[in-house]
């Protein structure tokens, strides 16, 4: 097996989703490449990837969520663009995580929702918009998770 070497020692990688009937991927990964200055961006259905030292994505990402803040949002990637550990080129068809990702973009619009409901409130307004505090589950014993995991095979 031929060993991993980094290609982008030192730096991080972000995704940037968007879904707004306002602004398009095309918008964010437009606006991305206005501000790059050596950042690695690639445009995205869903938006774009962002990858370079921290602070220059910080700053990318900082902007790009000024364009419609409660309906962009911003994940961790754990391999840059074109990384041979998880390229589909390299791999063969489609990654994995986009098909979570497809998940994830169905929930996002309740997320706006909150963010731009709440947007301003203050603490105690939060609070008692918020009501009665949601139950805290007990977790699950090991025993009985062991269990059903031998049931399951």
């Amino acid at each position: 097996m031929k060993p991993y070497v980094p290609q982008y020692v030192g730096t991080v990688t972000k995704y940037v989703f968007v879904d707004s009937p306002d602004t398009t991927p095309q918008d964010i990964a437009t606006a991305a490449y206005e501000i790059a200055q050596g950042v690695m961006i690639k445009e995205t259905c869903f938006g774009c990837q962002i990858t370079g030292l921290p602070e220059d994505v910080k700053r990318i990402v900082d902007h790009l969520r000024l364009l419609d803040p409660f309906r962009i949002f911003i994940k961790d990637r754990g391999f840059p663009p074109g990384d041979s550990r998880r390229c589909r080129a390299d791999l063969g068809g489609a990654r994995p995580g986009y098909l979570g990702h497809e998940y994830e973009m169905g929930l996002v619009r309740y997320f706006s929702h909150g963010l731009k409901e709440t947007d301003g409130m203050t603490k105690q307004a939060l609070k008692k918009a918020a009501g009665n505090e949601l139950p805290v589950e007990e977790p699950l014993d090991a025993e009985i998770l062991e269990k059903l995991f031998s049931e399951e095979k």
